[in-house]
């Protein structure tokens, strides 16, 4: 009939799915992902035939990687369909030569004798252990690492390191994070340092997330591709990488396009995230009140919105009757509007939230008891500092946005003085809107501060780069014209010259460490200095010109309303005041 034709054949040796080409090529159809799991081939070997005398070619190799069969096999017959040579080849546990394949030679169709079974159970067992020796080879963490909290010496590197060590400490502790393994890339137009900056952080955002990092990948280009975001060759070697790794997801660096991701899914048939649906993730992990979970539920919806594609019309409704012929609304076009609809309701709900923070403001700006607000890159250590600075115990880890929710704290100077100190959320660079928006309410609360108290990671090596991107947001927020006052944390991982070094950069900026509490009465005074304890305090921010404490105008987004004291009682000392 002068067409290829191809089965696709199980370990028991049972035909599982014929199929027909045409005179050049097969197109494989969507397989089964019962076995794609970590370590696992899919179970299935593909046999086709070529007419004529070409044997296996490059995009046969590419399906057999992509597809991660357990073999695929050729054989080419005559002008008269009868058989000629046999090739085959399967994937290794390592490459070879910089192959990650194997391609036997071709031999007589009738002489061949391999156990195919015994074959692909020898790989999996290869490549199960080979991904062992891998995670077992990850640098150990280093003694006291583990539970310092965001502004501690744990786990942090002393400063004086290079881009290269911060990168391979990070990568060490991802790599023994326990969960899902990905291989986390990054695909810019930008220098490869920035790149592999950039990367560093992603490896972090994972690791808080719980997913273990089995392997990176950075490619710099001219201009983006539409369509996969990578060229055909650094697919093949992505797949290599997830293969070898055992990973079940692939993270990207940057945020995908729609297309990209429904194309990049298809190809590796592997989950495939961005860094936009990674950091949406971390904050669902680490919201606990009824505002912090509608904020993100919100943020995620915006997301998903234009990323709903309709793959099949199945369950498309048809209108009938007069005025209603024609397709109806799909299935696509239902999803869509449900999102619209529960978008509207979540922002009725933070609406209300949102009357309750102004209300409790209110309350607080009748006591005259200024506010202080911790703001700062995530992991700069404010959750540590609140707590050395008021004795608290509120989560700090060394991890991104360990704290989501915010919090207070009454903190307490002579001559009768107080103040309300709050923890908000981290920043980040390239914060993704849709979380920018859901959370403006918030970080709105911040409007009501009579100081911001940036905080900073001195040990950072990228600390000129965490503060401008702070400085970014709070400009966009419209919050630069808020005193300001900065904070170097972490200032006992540094040597003398990098202090001397900083100290000439930011002369008027507040050295300290939370986590021993060597500085702390500096910062104390620092803060009773630049508080006006006389003046009228803002009720409501800089918001507060614009009318009184409705919902429109406290910023915010309220908080459950049932921590705040009546205006006429004086707050005990350290008491919690959740503002969500």
């Amino acid at each position: 009939m002068g067409r290829q034709v191809a089965v696709l054949i199980d370990r028991q040796g049972r035909v599982a799915m014929v199929l027909v080409g045409d005179t050049g090529a097969i197109t494989i159809p969507e397989l089964p992902r019962a076995r794609t799991g970590s370590g696992r081939l899919r179970g299935l070997r593909l046999l086709h035939t070529h007419l004529g005398p070409d044997l296996l070619s490059q995009e046969d190799l590419m399906d057999l990687l992509f597809l991660r069969l357990d073999g695929f096999g050729v054989l080419t017959v005559n002008e008269w369909g009868e058989p000629l040579t046999f090739q085959q080849a399967h994937l290794l546990p390592q490459p070879v030569d910089g192959k990650p394949y194997r391609v036997h030679p071709p031999q007589p169709w009738d002489r061949v004798d391999a156990d195919m079974l015994a074959q692909v159970e020898a790989l999996e067992e290869e490549m199960a252990r080979a991904a062992s020796d891998a995670r077992a080879a990850a640098p150990a963490r280093r003694p006291g690492s583990t539970g310092g909290g965001a502004g501690g010496v744990a786990g942090a590197v002393p400063q004086g390191r290079s881009h290269a060590e911060h990168m391979a400490h990070t990568a060490a502790l991802a790599a023994e994070a326990e969960g899902p393994a990905a291989v986390l890339v990054s695909v810019s137009t930008a220098p490869r340092p920035l790149q592999e900056l950039n990367l560093a952080e992603l490896t972090e955002l994972a690791r808080t997330a719980g997913v273990r990092c089995a392997g990176t990948l950075i490619q710099r280009v001219p201009s983006l591709n539409p369509k996969f975001i990578l060229g055909k060759g650094k697919l093949a070697e992505l797949e290599v990488l997830a293969l070898q790794g055992n990973a079940t997801m692939i993270i990207f660096d940057g945020e995908l396009s729609p297309a990209q991701l429904r194309n990049l899914a298809d190809v590796t048939e592997r989950k495939v995230l961005d860094r936009t649906q990674l950091i949406l993730d971390i904050f669902a992990q680490h919201a606990t009140t009824r505002a912090g979970k509608l904020q993100v539920e919100m943020a995620q919806l915006k997301y998903t919105q234009p990323r709903l594609v309709g793959k099949n019309r199945a369950m498309d409704r048809l209108m009938g009757g007069i005025g209603g012929r024609g397709p109806g609304e799909t299935k696509l076009e239902t999803d869509r509007r449900r999102i619209r609809d529960r978008i509207g309701r979540i922002k009725d709900e933070l609406e209300a939230l949102r009357r309750q923070r102004a209300y409790a403001r209110a309350r607080r700006a009748k006591q005259r008891v200024p506010l202080a607000s911790l703001v700062g890159y995530t992991n700069a250590g404010k959750s540590t500092l609140l707590n050395a600075l008021t004795n608290s115990e509120v989560l700090a880890e060394n991890k991104l946005f360990a704290t989501l929710d915010p919090t207070t704290r009454r903190l307490r100077f002579p001559h009768e003085r107080e103040l309300t100190l709050a923890d908000t959320v981290g920043f980040i660079r390239n914060l993704p809107k849709e979380l920018l928006e859901a959370f403006r309410a918030t970080l709105e609360e911040l409007e009501a501060a009579d100081l911001l108290i940036h905080v900073a990671d001195a040990g950072h090596p990228e600390l000129d780069r965490q503060l401008g991107a702070v400085d970014t947001i709070l400009t966009d927020m419209e919050l630069h014209e808020v005193p300001r006052l900065l904070v170097l944390n972490k200032w006992d991982t540094l040597d003398q010259d990098t202090r001397e070094a900083l100290r000439a950069v930011h002369p008027d900026a507040i050295t300290l460490s939370a986590a021993t509490r060597q500085g702390l009465d500096d910062l104390v005074t620092a803060i009773a200095t630049r508080i006006d304890w006389e003046r009228d305090l803002r009720p409501c921010g800089k918001r507060a010109a614009k009318g009184g404490d409705d919902g429109d105008d406290g910023g915010g987004d309220g908080g459950d309303g049932d921590t705040d004291d009546d205006a006429g009682c004086p707050w005990p000392e350290m008491e919690s005041d959740r503002l969500n």
